[in-house]
């Protein structure tokens, strides 16, 4: 999904707003998050996941094609962690023969 479909399906669950303000709201809800992580905050979303920045050290790394050394700057990565409530409607439906734990069977 991108987000003119999120939009756009926002939109039909709730035809009693614009859609521009639909789009406005996701708009801002995105820059805030984004900006939190640029300030290196962290960003929780209950029942959903929680977003941070990992630092990741300067180090020199090797050219594949080549073997030369190539120095790599420090920087900073987003990550994502997902919540459990998430992770469990992902998970909801064992599969068939064995438990919830993605286990096989026991015969």
């Amino acid at each position: 999904m991108v987000k003119s479909e999120l939009i756009m399906r926002l939109a039909e669950m709730n035809p009693h707003l614009y859609q521009r303000d639909i789009e406005r709201i996701v708009s801002t809800i995105f820059e805030e998050i984004s900006s939190a992580l640029a300030r290196g905050d962290r960003v929780e979303l209950r029942g959903f996941g929680a977003f941070s920045v990992k630092q990741r050290a300067a180090r020199v790394a090797r050219n594949p094609r080549t073997g030369e050394a190539v120095q790599v700057t420090e920087k900073h990565v987003p990550l994502f962690k997902t919540g459990k409530e998430l992770r469990q409607s992902l998970n909801a439906t064992p599969p068939q023969g064995g438990d919830a734990e993605g286990e096989p069977a026991k015969v």
